[in-house]
């Protein structure tokens, strides 16, 4: 996030849209994800000329088309760093990268890695279908053992990547989960993300509707969110279930978190523990998944320690020391 002294307050979701027509799959989870973005955006009113969306290759890298700001639609996986390079030449744009869970998990893991370790001042939003979508249905690094696709026809054997647990385990400082059809939870989170100071990092759940339709039902279905979800909030303590008469706390003497039912001993959460956001990243059944801002610890980011130590000028630091000129 960068703090901008111009906003557009008046501006509307619709603004945001441009011209484009919007090209994803009838009831792809994107459309979604793109309306939340817009809206998100308007509430917070950021200047349009001063926004940057880029992206890789997958589904999600269409998104630079459909936002009326500007865009940068670069090749698989070199996002992070084709924005570290927008935000070091111009710290004062807003800059977000949209990526997949094959873009950027896979062929893009390093760059992501490296992106959140500097923690570069990015908004991060990885969306997770945990499949191939664009190229036509192979499983991904977050696709579930057992998972049959064209690339892994007897089901898959690897064990599946954790997007959150990725992320805090490569130091990142913001790392939040929400999902596609929780709009109201999903726009509060863009923000929270946007507010941070530094690389921040959203695993979106987003359902694909035609090579992996329904992958999240188990999470998302109106009959078993209430104890299939647990939304974390700091300062709140850990409860689920219709009624909350569920929570989470440590096991004495261990390291891991236990079901209780909803009594005084039940976990508070507190966004500043990183080991208990990397315990909340790894809950699977028969545990909820934790939706919410996991973990937010602010540090000084990397473009402006980069600013600090050339004085605020790279041209006078490239041309500070042996320097030749190349004539014809």
């Amino acid at each position: 996030m960068t703090v901008t002294t111009i906003t557009d307050a008046q501006l509307a979701p619709k603004d945001y849209a441009s011209d484009q027509e919007v090209r994803w799959c009838p009831g792809c989870g994107d459309y979604a994800i793109l309306k939340a973005v817009q809206k998100a955006c308007a509430d917070m009113g950021l200047v349009r000329e001063r926004t940057v969306f880029v992206s890789g290759i997958g589904c999600a890298a269409r998104f630079p088309y459909y936002m009326s700001t500007y865009g940068f639609h670069t090749v698989h996986g070199r996002a992070p760093a084709i924005a570290t390079g927008i935000k070091l030449a111009n710290p004062d744009l807003d800059v977000w990268v949209m990526t997949g869970d094959g873009d950027g998990l896979s062929i893009g893991g390093n760059h992501m890695l490296h992106v959140l370790r500097r923690n570069v001042d990015l908004n991060i939003i990885l969306f997770n279908n945990e499949i191939y979508g664009l190229t036509k249905g192979q499983y991904s690094p977050t696709s579930r053992r057992g998972t049959r696709s064209p690339s892994t026809p007897l089901g898959s054997i690897e064990n599946p990547v954790s997007a959150c647990a990725f992320a805090l385990g490569a130091g990142a400082r913001f790392v939040a989960r929400s999902i596609d059809t929780l709009q109201v939870h999903l726009i509060a989170t863009l923000k929270r993300a946007h507010a941070h100071g530094g690389a921040s990092f959203v695993e979106i759940l987003q359902n694909c509707v035609v090579f992996n339709d329904a992958v999240f039902e188990n999470i998302t279905g109106k009959e078993v969110a209430p104890d299939a979800q647990v939304l974390v909030e700091h300062g709140k303590p850990l409860l689920f279930g219709k009624n909350k008469e569920k929570g989470l706390r440590l096991k004495p003497g261990k390291l891991e978190l236990e079901i209780v039912p909803a009594a005084p001993d039940v976990l508070v959460h507190d966004e500043t523990n990183r080991p208990l956001a990397q315990l909340l990243a790894a809950l699977e059944p028969p545990f909820p998944v934790a939706m919410g801002v996991l973990y937010c610890n602010p540090a000084t980011s990397y473009e402006r320690e980069v600013v600090v130590g050339t004085g605020g000028s790279l041209d006078a630091l490239l041309n500070s020391e042996r320097t030749w000129e190349v004539v014809p």
